[in-house]
């Protein structure tokens, strides 16, 4: 391989949402019976959050790569970015409720936030490895 293509980015991108999910799905029991459901329902809300942050930022960056590349008919950047800070303020609206309503552990919020960064940190190193073999 001698440069990241399109498709490796959303591949990557769209692994890194199913092993989050595999994640989530894992770790939100266990939170659940140590910590409470409020917890848990916290863990699901930051992964959820994080989750939609990957597949918005896909989405940015597949209309960007589209637009570079000059081949296909782009859709409308405005339509793009007004979605991403649409879901931006809707995080925080989800984030402000969550907090105020459910008394579970912040940081299982924090966990499930962070849950994205390390999916998509596994899978970059997953495709480092391919790089490199």
């Amino acid at each position: 391989m001698d440069s990241l293509s399109d498709e490796d980015f959303k591949r990557t991108v769209r692994s890194a949402l199913r092993l989050m999910g595999v994640a989530t799905a894992v770790v939100a029991p266990l939170v659940w019976w140590k910590m409470g459901w409020q917890s848990a329902v916290l863990l699901l809300v930051g992964a959820a959050i994080s989750g939609s942050g990957l597949y918005e930022w896909l989405r940015l960056m597949t209309a960007v790569m589209v637009r570079m590349d000059g081949g296909e008919k782009a859709r409308p950047m405005g339509l793009v970015l007004a979605g991403f800070f649409l879901r931006l303020g809707l995080t925080v609206v989800v984030l402000y409720v969550s907090l105020k309503v459910l008394n579970g552990s912040v940081y299982a919020l924090a966990g499930g936030l962070a849950l994205g960064v390390f999916a998509l940190s596994v899978e970059a190193l997953r495709l480092v490895k391919a790089w490199t073999v």
